[in-house]
């Protein structure tokens, strides 16, 4: 059944598993050449730009026009290589721990987002917990207030605070108050959307990774705050504010691919894999453009789901040899969206309908109350 009670095609998952079973197997040169030039590149033009004074000699039209696509550039590139970290939870766990070393000190760490944050990613593929309050990737928007998606989408301006905050100055504290320590792995350690999201407990191998990439998150931290007065010779680092508007406008573009990652029509309660991958989006449409605020397969994020084990640079593959080798009645093909702007606009009209129908349910429970106290 579906969220209004009709009953859901079949999904014949044997069918699809034949169509894709030679896609599953990632190419080592491909992630690692995709990593290092978005990285690298990133790094280089967040430079470039952020020392431009002492290099770029133009009209103030031209140095503003060459600011831009630097920061443009760095944005694209930076949320490319960040959205790794997603790769990562899906990776075989043998012969891959290099590019997990190599991507948490290219991005992880100095952006401070270290690759820990992440495990719980899992529990958004497994069917017991998707949508559900073990999935701290999932709010059910589609049944919340329009208020809760700009809460979400506001939220962006004070993560890299909460971040250099986390790690700067709740690391320390913990290893001091070991009492704290709990706290901040449950509440404080997990990219997650739901803020009541509480992190279960985890191996002691999980907690000394967690230990070792907190320490140079913390090392980041202090190099931050040295830059000041030991580089950039001032109280006020102008580095800090490039660095913000970076880390705001990656935040910004990943949350809101993220509205339309999803359909958010989950209630809290378990959902059947019909019903969860009728939840998920795929954008195959426009290429050029649906991969810079979707980058390494994240714009196939039902393909995804059906297949999570899938690399990256297979998952377009997939989603043609699925169209073409399914029925026509497959549901899958419901997943197809064309705009990730038409799915946030219906998103937000779904999400104005239910506040419409509480409100009408608020009134006539207001209209009924003098009613039921005279009797």
């Amino acid at each position: 059944m579906d969220h209004s009670g009709n009953r859901l095609p079949q999904f014949t998952i044997k069918q699809a598993k034949e169509l894709v079973k030679d896609l599953h197997k990632p190419v080592p040169w491909i992630y690692w050449t995709d990593l290092l030039i978005s990285a690298l590149v990133g790094h280089l033009l967040f430079a470039l730009n952020a020392n431009s004074e002492k290099w770029l000699s133009a009209s103030p039209v031209a140095v503003a026009a060459i600011k831009l696509t630097l920061y443009a550039g760095t944005v694209l590139l930076f949320l490319r290589a960040v959205m790794f970290t997603h790769e990562l939870v899906h990776l075989p766990k043998e012969g891959w721990n290099g590019f997990r070393f190599a991507w948490n000190v290219l991005c992880g760490i100095p952006f401070l987002i270290p690759s820990f944050t992440y495990y719980p990613h899992i529990d958004h593929h497994r069917r017991k917990s998707y949508g559900t309050d073990d999935d701290g990737e999932y709010l059910n928007l589609s049944h919340q207030s329009p208020r809760a998606i700009l809460f979400y989408m506001l939220l962006t301006v004070i993560t890299p605070i909460a971040s250099f905050i986390r790690f700067g100055i709740l690391s320390p504290i913990a290893w001091v108050y070991p009492g704290i320590r709990k706290w901040k792995f449950q509440h404080a350690s997990t990219m997650a959307m739901d803020f009541s999201y509480v992190r279960p407990e985890a191996s002691d191998r999980v907690y000394r990774v967690m230990y070792l990439q907190e320490a140079a998150c913390f090392l980041v931290c202090v190099g931050i705050v040295l830059h000041a007065p030991l580089i950039a010779k001032t109280w006020f680092d102008p580095l800090w504010l490039h660095a913000y508007a970076v880390s705001l406008a990656i935040l910004l573009l990943n949350n809101i691919r993220t509205l339309g990652a999803h359909r958010w029509t989950g209630e809290g309660s378990e959902l059947t894999f019909e019903q969860q991958l009728l939840d998920s989006c795929d954008y195959p449409y426009n290429p050029w453009i649906t991969e810079l605020w979707g980058p390494t397969g994240t714009r196939y994020h039902a393909t995804h789901h059906l297949f999570p084990s899938l690399p990256y640079h297979n998952l377009g593959k997939a989603h043609r040899r699925l169209m073409a080798g399914l029925p026509e009645d497959s549901i899958f093909r419901e997943t197809v969206k064309k705009s990730l702007w038409q799915e946030i606009k219906l998103l937000w009209q779904r999400s104005a309908e239910a506040e419409r129908r509480r409100s009408g349910v608020f009134r006539a429970q207001e209209v009924e109350r003098p009613f039921s106290s005279a009797a």
